[in-house]
């Protein structure tokens, strides 16, 4: 039987075998058996004209090989010896009085899966020491990231190209405990998501229910969000990353209550992000079109899911999404002429302009995705993720369909592509604003792990908003 997320999450952040790891894929690149791995946490900074500090947020790289949320931090990885070692601020008494007492390197040897703790005043001279005793060795770090006051005159090399590809490669694949904080990340978004569906009834503004969210979210252990959340009413929900969030439910040029809320929203789990989408009737009942749209919207991911796992090629899934999309536009009457057509001339692009997903873990746009926004293809162009899907990746599946002006007018515009849009059919759908339906998934050899757990059926989403 699996452990369950708790008794994962109850042991120490596995550190020691990311370092392993990353030693290993620096090997297989070619850079020697030996050598010290050297990263930085990121600093304390003040906001400008102000005593206070900025809002936190740790290097993702650091927190990879030490699990440690602790800002001015340092950490080095002796290859060859396989010894890691952490490195925190010391006491200063005359923040004491002000932050309390900081952390202290017993407490930290106990929280954290490395093998000592030292004080960061003590960096310089341990990596002198790492030198003296072996004669001089390669330290590897990532450029930009290393204070003024460290030296690494000292080593016989400094390598600055290898270690962030290694770390960053080593990060697409997740093991058991990275799986259980975004499993849990995602338990959290899914309570924030449900409070959101039994608000919207009564809200009158997009500002209301992401304080439903990040409320719910803060109160079950996400005190971060994965990224600023998107709450998008009615027209608004065809930007795909629209930032306002604070419209009135009611358009204010006719009266009427708009139709549907986009909600993009995940919650950030110690370091680990969600990255969920819904979309809320506002009224409790979808309209005939925004049924419509939905249903082809959750058949686009339903026929992505069912082709995920490990070795597949994302560009084949993202192209089946697309296909999908033109059977279900082309039965309303929307797009007219051949799937093969209007897939090769891109037709499908003006309604489904982005990427299908992308790898997901400590960013939501994680490592690893290798997207060419070169690529002449627009079918393509935006996609985030490129190549065959890793074993133990984490990917979002969130396929979408909107009816953004500003994208499509230059199609119905075009004497080569206007005949392929019935313009008289789309303008029942401009109200619809967009769709889009988006779960997190682990990739497996035979298929994948849905970690969201958001209700995603049209009826169970009414009922909720109905408070049925």
């Amino acid at each position: 039987m699996d452990a369950s997320v708790d008794e994962i999450l109850a042991g120490k952040y596995p550190a020691k075998d990311h370092a392993k790891r990353v030693a290993a894929r620096i090997q297989e690149l070619g850079h020697g058996q030996s050598g010290i791995v050297y990263l930085e946490a990121q600093k304390t900074r003040m906001i400008e004209d102000n005593d206070e500090a900025m809002p936190f947020r740790q290097r993702r790289n650091f927190f990879y090989l030490s699990g440690c949320p602790l800002p001015d931090s340092y950490l080095t990885y002796d290859i060859e010896r396989d010894e890691l070692t952490l490195y925190i601020p010391p006491i200063d008494s005359d923040s004491v009085i002000w932050s309390g007492l900081p952390l202290s390197a017993d407490e930290a040897l106990k929280l954290y899966d490395v093998d000592a703790v030292r004080s960061t005043a003590d960096v310089n001279a341990s990596l002198a020491h790492y030198c003296s005793a072996k004669g001089g060795k390669k330290v590897f770090a990532i450029p930009d990231q290393v204070a003024e006051n460290i030296t690494f005159l000292p080593f016989q090399e400094t390598d600055f190209n290898v270690l962030r590809q290694a770390v960053e490669e080593c990060r697409v694949v997740k093991d058991s405990y990275e799986i259980a904080l975004l499993r849990r990340a995602n338990e959290i978004s899914a309570k924030a998501h449900t409070a959101v569906f039994k608000a919207a009834g009564s809200a009158q503004n997009e500002r209301e229910l992401e304080a439903v969210f990040i409320a719910t979210c803060m109160t079950h252990g996400c005190r971060e969000q994965s990224y600023h959340p998107i709450f998008a009413a009615g027209t608004s929900a065809a930007t795909l990353h629209y930032q306002k969030n604070d419209e009135d439910f009611v358009d204010r040029a006719t009266g009427a209550k708009k139709l549907n809320l986009l909600v993009d929203a995940g919650g950030e789990y110690r370091n680990y992000c969600a990255d969920i989408t819904r979309v809320v009737p506002l009224s409790g009942k979808f309209s005939p079109e925004s049924r419509q749209i939905y249903d082809i919207v959750l058949e686009m991911q339903t026929s992505s899911l069912a082709m995920i796992k490990s070795g597949v090629a994302w560009e084949d899934v993202h192209s089946n999404a697309h296909r999908v999309a033109i059977r279900g536009l082309l039965g309303l009457g929307i797009l007219r002429g051949t799937e093969q057509e209007l897939f090769d001339k891109g037709i499908s692009v003006a309604f489904f302009p982005h990427g299908l997903g992308h790898y997901l873990g400590m960013d939501t746009h994680d490592t690893g995705g290798n997207p060419n926004y070169e690529d002449k293809d627009p079918k393509f162009r935006y996609l985030r993720l490129r190549g065959n899907l890793a074993l133990g990746g984490v990917v979002t599946v969130e396929p979408g369909i909107y009816f953004c002006q500003f994208i499509i007018k230059p199609y119905l515009n075009s004497s080569d592509l206007s005949k392929y849009i019935d313009a008289g059919v789309l303008e029942r759908y401009w109200n619809v604003g967009g769709v889009r339906i988006e779960d997190n998934v682990v990739v497996t050899d035979g298929g994948y792990d849905n970690l969201t757990t958001t209700p995603k059926l049209p009826e169970e989403i009414e009922k909720l908003v109905q408070g049925k």
